[in-house]
């Protein structure tokens, strides 16, 4: 219908093995995809090659229906609803009566406009608050040192910790740095994925609050969040962080003086 992109999630899991008990959140995967229990980790029997050959039978299958549409690119389905044949679901009882010819309707294409993406998206990473951070904490990733420094944030600072993370994985692997070889605290209102795959060795000690997804994908670091010297609140009846908090997180500590949002706490595995 005109999107650029695509993800697949749940099939190569099913590949790898999961045979979809909704028990991701609880550490009891019965085949180990989704648990740190030893005992249910060793039951897991996916292999990389299973998602290699799942993806080359994908692509193949892709290729033979392309052909059979007389088309040569990928690129060149976007925005091709007129390929999309809905008479089977139609059929069906639950969609009887149902008009989706609003759905699938295509506009006059523009001679300077693009039916898909054509344009490089400008992400800003270079102006990333990550790249202070990382020069800040030189002393500490090269010579091991124990650094401290104090950091305003603001909400378009999203993810802030990852480049960071991203650079002590690079020289040190997981292992990581020393016990909070890296204090930083920061204060403000943090953006989207604070602390997200934060590295062993740096303590984020954020002075305000935090958006969704902070700690996503945590990786042995140390996240605390606490509201201002100045609130006059109850912290146990305020949010501090949003929702998906600590989604994904695999090693790590988190503290947080006040109340999160839904979906806390899913998928540590």
């Amino acid at each position: 219908l005109g999107a650029d992109e695509f993800g697949f999630a749940t099939a190569p899991l099913v590949v790898e093995g999961c045979i979809m008990m909704r028990k991701c959140h609880l550490n009891t995967c019965p085949v180990g995809v989704a648990t740190q229990d030893p005992v249910l980790r060793a039951k897991f029997k996916g292999q990389p090659e299973h998602v290699v050959n799942y993806f080359f039978f994908v692509a193949e299958e892709v290729r033979e229906i392309m052909a059979q549409l007389g088309v040569a690119k990928f690129d060149d389905l976007i925005g091709r609803a007129d390929l999309l044949d809905t008479r089977k679901g139609i059929e069906h009882w639950k969609a009887k009566g149902l008009d989706f010819s609003r759905v699938f309707y295509q506009p006059e294409e523009c001679e300077d406009v693009a039916p898909r993406h054509v344009d490089v998206q400008d992400h800003g990473l270079e102006r990333a608050l990550d790249h202070v951070l990382i020069e800040k904490a030189k002393a500490a990733i090269e010579n091991g040192e124990h650094v401290s420094f104090i950091q305003p944030v603001r909400n378009v600072n999203r993810t802030v910790g990852a480049m960071l993370s991203g650079v002590i994985a690079k020289k040190h692997g997981h292992d990581g740095l020393a016990d909070d070889a890296v204090h930083i605290q920061l204060k403000g209102t943090a953006g989207q994925s604070f602390g997200a795959f934060l590295a062993k060795g740096v303590t984020l000690d954020l002075v305000g609050d935090g958006n969704d997804y902070v700690g996503k994908g945590l990786s042995g670091g140390r996240i605390i969040i606490r509201p201002t010297n100045d609130f006059r609140g109850k912290s146990e009846e305020n949010i501090i962080c949003g929702n998906t908090v600590m989604y994904g997180a695999i090693e790590g500590e988190a503290f947080f003086r006040g109340v999160a949002g839904e979906r806390f706490c899913v998928r540590n595995s």
